[in-house]
């Protein structure tokens, strides 16, 4: 199934939609990756890596759908997520695919083992991502909230 089938039937789906831009939304899903990410950093303290090393990549995700309620879009789904990401907003989502592979690593695999060392960098990483999200979201103008818009409509048609 090719990409654009792929998110076309989550569409259909209404696993991923258009909906009413929300600053309210966008705030909160700012603030749960903010929190995320600080019980990430107290986790990989404490030593309980696995645990860090899933919020460390839900802090980017949340990140990440706080960018889409800013334009009004909502996806229930990790991987359409990351397409949406790089294919409508131009985001390099590399960074992004490496934490959620380390995060169904360490959740799932009961052999997968990360060092604090990984686990600390990982947490650097979310928090450079997190930022050029926010900076992305900050720099927002309407016009643009209407192109990307514009682009997720005839993606659908």
């Amino acid at each position: 199934m090719k990409k654009t089938d792929f998110l076309t039937k989550l569409f259909y789906e209404k696993k991923i939609q258009l909906v009413e831009p929300s600053e309210n939304l966008k705030n909160a899903y700012l603030k749960r990756s903010d929190e995320s990410l600080r019980s990430s950093k107290l986790l990989a303290d404490a030593g309980n890596l696995n645990d860090s090393i899933a919020l460390t990549y839900y802090s980017m995700y949340h990140s990440v759908l706080a960018l889409f309620y800013r334009v009004g879009l909502k996806s229930e789904n990790h991987i359409a997520s990351i397409e949406l990401l790089r294919g409508i907003f131009g985001i390099d989502t590399r960074e992004l695919e490496r934490a959620k592979r380390e995060r169904i690593d360490n959740q799932y695999y009961v052999d997968f083992h990360i060092t604090k060392d990984a686990t600390f960098e990982m947490i650097k990483i979310a928090e450079s991502f997190n930022l050029e999200i926010i900076d992305f979201i900050d720099k927002l103008k309407e016009k643009e909230i209407i192109e990307f818009r514009n682009k997720l409509v005839l993606m659908f048609k």
